[in-house]
């Protein structure tokens, strides 16, 4: 597992709005160690009778232990809310909150430089290790599987795909992170592929990858160090040139930022290129089976 395990103590930033509510709500269904909730001005109630609620991140920190922080905020407060993780010293921040204006993204990218802290996202589905059962995030916890594969995805729909596929296959996952489709998300391939090469409960990964960007090209760098495999899927082949797909971040800009080229570098750094979506799960196995990881 990376990022989170049995121990990360998990406070919810923006806890008492309706979709924090809704996703917090099955995170702890699913066994998160939620200790503590973040709202200016309701800082002294519970959240559902059973979360004690704080005016500040530091403020939790320090009466509850919390390691790790789930933003769910709206747009316009979401930069300020993970500069507020980051200066409290939480180790972890996952920002679920999308439609962040690029300045803002730019503004808390350029503050977190220096500090001990991961962010994941922001626009992401969040993080998720089966043998810990531990969420951050809004993914649907029951198509997990414990396991010893990892994923990491740029987009949140093809994630859950993904691990269905994985599932039905009987291929449990050590931990799932989707890192966001943003143009400047807080980690990116590398960051995650580097914890997963040191994981040992990490037998292979599977990446998601779309167009748009460069991020697909550094991780095919990094993959042609890597000791474990790596299966790769790499979405929008048909996208039309300028054309933004979905994410903001999945906007092609020159040559580099087509699935070609993305395929081409992984191809090259040793990745198990899949062309089709529905081939990720027995291309999985098929590489596990022969390597003799599972």
């Amino acid at each position: 597992m990376i990022l989170v395990d049995e121990q990360t103590r998990v406070l919810v930033q923006g806890i008492t709005g309706k979709e924090a509510t809704f996703h917090t709500l099955r995170c702890i269904e699913y066994g998160t160690n939620v200790v503590a909730g973040v709202t200016p001005g309701k800082g002294g109630t519970r959240w559902e009778d059973r979360v004690p609620v704080f005016e500040s991140v530091e403020q939790a920190k320090q009466e509850t232990g919390a390691t790790a922080s789930i933003i769910f905020v709206p747009a316009q407060f979401a930069s300020d809310a993970i500069i507020e993780a980051a200066d409290a010293g939480m180790a972890l921040a996952v920002c679920i909150t999308e439609f962040i204006p690029t300045l803002d993204e730019v503004t808390w990218n350029r503050y977190i430089q220096g500090l001990d802290v991961v962010i994941v996202g922001p626009n992401c589905p969040g993080i998720i290790a089966p043998p810990a059962r531990c969420k951050l995030g809004i993914m649907p916890a029951s198509i997990h599987l414990p396991g010893n594969v990892g994923v990491v995805s740029r987009s949140g729909t093809l994630t859950y795909e993904v691990v269905g596929q994985l599932t039905s296959q009987g291929i449990g996952q050590s931990t799932c992170v989707g890192i966001g489709g943003d143009p400047l998300p807080g980690t990116d391939f590398v960051g995650v592929l580097r914890l997963f090469e040191a994981d040992d409960a990490t037998h292979a990964v599977v990446l998601v990858g779309e167009i748009g960007g460069s991020m697909e090209q550094e991780a095919a760098a990094y993959i042609g160090t890597m000791s474990k495999p790596v299966i790769a899927f790499v979405a929008g082949a048909s996208a039309p040139p300028g054309r933004r797909m979905g994410h903001a971040g999945a906007i092609i800009a020159g040559q580099s930022g087509t699935a070609r080229e993305k395929k081409s570098a992984l191809q090259c750094a040793g990745a198990i290129v899949v062309d089709n979506p529905a081939e990720i799960g027995t291309t999985t196995r098929e590489v596990l089976s022969t390597r003799g990881l599972i």
